[in-house]
C-alpha cells in the first residue's frame, strides 16, 4: 500500500532539504581542514612567552591534524603587525594569530591606525588568561604592603615606577594608584621587561612591575621585596595579597590580560570550534603543560569562555588606557 504524504510532511521534508547544503558545508568545513601547512603568525619575537606558547600549541595541534605548523616570528609596533598579515589572510584556517591582550585589545586606544580592526577582521579563538603581576619595591625602602608603599610615596613626595612600555599595565597600575591615593608617582619606561628588572636590581628605580618568572632575577639575588600582585594571587606566593584585598578600588585591578590565538574574522564556525577544541586540548600535553608551569599560567579556554572574558575585560582596559591621556600614535 503506497504511502500517504500530508503537507505537514512535504513542508517538513523541504525543511529537512533545505537545511542540508548548510550543514553539508559546516561539516566539510571541519572535516577539511586543515588541507595544507598551517602557518600561525607570532606577533612578539622569538624566545618570548608568545613565542613558546605558540610552539609548545603548534607542535601539539600538528600531531592532532596531521599538518605541519610552522611557527613565524612577525614583531613589532605591540603586534600589530603579525596582526594585521592575519586580519588580510584568505579565512580558511590556515592562517592563526597568536599574540596578547596588547594587540588585541590596547592598539585600538594607544594607536591610529594599526593596520587592522579587531571586531571587523579577527576572531578570537581561544586565550590563556594572564597570571598576576608583581610589583616588587628596592629593600632600600622598607615596602612590605601596598599601605607601605602608599605611605613612602606620600612622605617622600618623588617615587619612580619601571614599566616595561608607555601604555602597558604597569603605566595603567602608576595611573590609577596616583588617582586613587592622589600620589606623583613617576614612570620610567623600558624595552621590555628584562631592562626594567635590571634598573631595578641597579637601584635607578624604587619600584618595577612584570610577571613573575621575569622578576626572579631581583628576588632570587633578594634585590626586590614583593609587595603586592596586581588582579590575581600567583600560586608560587599566594602568601602576597592582591591589589584589591589590600585597598586598591580601580575596576582595572580585576583584569589580568591575556595570550591566545584569533583567525580571520570570515573563517568558518567549524573550523573555529575545531581550533579551540585542540587549544583546549593541549592543556594536557606534557610540553604545554611545562611552558604554562614556567609562566605561571592559567589552561587555555575555550572559545565561548574566551570571548565572554573578552567582552568583559575590554571596556575596564579601555577605560584605564584613555585614562592616561596618551594620543595615540
Amino acid at each position: 500500500m503506497p504511502a500517504k504524504f500530508s503537507r505537514r510532511h512535504v513542508i517538513a521534508a523541504g525543511a529537512a532539504s533545505a537545511a542540508m547544503p548548510w550543514l553539508a558545508r559546516g561539516a566539510s568545513a571541519q572535516a577539511g581542514w586543515p588541507s595544507r601547512q598551517i602557518r600561525m603568525i607570532c606577533s612578539y619575537p622569538a624566545g618570548g612567552q608568545t613565542d613558546l606558547l605558540a610552539r609548545a600549541f603548534g607542535e601539539f595541534i600538528s600531531r592532532q591534524v596531521g599538518q605541519t605548523v610552522v611557527i613565524e616570528n612577525k614583531a613589532g609596533a605591540s603586534g600589530s603587525i603579525g596582526a594585521a598579515e592575519v586580519a588580510r589572510a584568505a579565512p580558511d584556517g590556515h592562517t592563526i594569530l597568536c599574540s596578547i591582550s596588547t594587540t588585541y585589545v590596547m592598539n585600538r586606544a594607544m594607536m591610529k591606525n594599526p593596520g587592522y580592526d579587531m571586531d571587523k577582521d579577527l576572531t578570537l579563538v581561544s586565550v590563556i588568561p594572564g597570571a598576576g603581576l608583581l610589583l616588587v619595591a628596592s629593600p632600600k625602602l622598607g615596602v612590605k604592603s601596598l599601605a607601605d608603599f602608599v605611605a613612602h610615596a606620600r612622605s617622600s613626595g618623588n617615587v619612580n615606577f619601571g614599566t616595561y612600555s608607555a601604555g602597558s599595565a604597569p603605566h595603567m597600575t602608576i595611573n590609577e594608584l596616583n588617582k586613587q591615593y592622589g600620589l606623583n608617582i613617576e614612570p620610567i619606561h623600558y624595552r621590555g621587561e628584562a631592562p626594567m628588572w635590571t634598573g631595578l636590581a641597579e637601584g635607578t628605580l624604587d619600584v618595577a612591575m612584570g610577571s613573575y618568572t621575569a622578576a626572579q632575577t631581583v628576588l632570587q639575588s633578594s634585590r626586590g621585596v614583593v609587595f603586592g600582585v596586581h588582579s590575581k594571587k600567583v600560586g608560587a606566593i599566594s602568601e602576597i595579597k592582591t591589589l584589591p584585598e589590600q585597598g586598591a578600588t580601580s575596576k582595572f585591578f580585576t583584569v589580568s590580560g591575556f595570550s591566545g590565538w584569533a583567525l580571520p574574522k570570515a573563517t568558518p564556525q567549524p573550523i573555529v570550534d575545531r581550533l579551540s577544541e585542540l587549544c583546549v586540548a593541549a592543556n594536557n600535553d606534557p610540553k604545554v603543560k611545562e611552558v604554562l608551569a614556567t609562566f605561571v599560567l592559567e589552561p587555555a579556554i575555550g572559545f565561548k569562555e574566551t570571548n565572554a572574558l573578552y567582552q568583559r575585560e575590554l571596556p575596564v582596559w579601555m577605560d584605564a588606557a584613555q585614562s592616561l591621556g596618551l594620543p595615540p600614535a
